[in-house]
């Protein structure tokens, strides 16, 4: 297993991702058969300073797998560079507070119809 990715600012450009990377190809996984290629079509890239590993084995073509797995590479790297907004509480307002208490008792009126008189038991 790789360890945690770290938290920064990473390029995203694809000659620093390649100037990053340790490229590794690999056989692709699965079932054998007339339409998987049996040479090291597979490819693995490890991001040096993020820890990121991305894989891509979906096409026959190594040179297109290179593609794919930099796309999501960037795409990863892309997400870890964003800085989530901070959250501020918020409380409801009085219109919203004054429509839930008019509701409230709304309810409580018609469950008070439901009842029986108190003169007849």
């Amino acid at each position: 297993m790789s360890p945690e990715p770290k938290e920064g600012n990473f390029a995203t450009e694809r000659d620093a991702l390649e100037r990053d990377c340790d490229v590794d190809f690999f056989t692709g996984p699965g079932p054998g058969g007339q339409h998987r290629n049996r040479s090291r079509t597979g490819v693995r890239l490890h991001h040096r300073p993020s820890g990121l590993t991305v894989s891509a084995t979906e096409r026959r073509s190594q040179s297109q797998n290179i593609e794919a797995a930099y796309e999501r590479l960037a795409e990863k790297l892309l997400e870890l560079n964003r800085v989530p907004k901070k959250r501020r509480p918020t409380r409801p307002g009085r219109a919203a507070r004054e429509r839930r208490l008019r509701t409230k008792s709304q309810r409580s009126d018609k469950k008070q119809l439901r009842k029986k008189p108190a003169g007849e038991e």
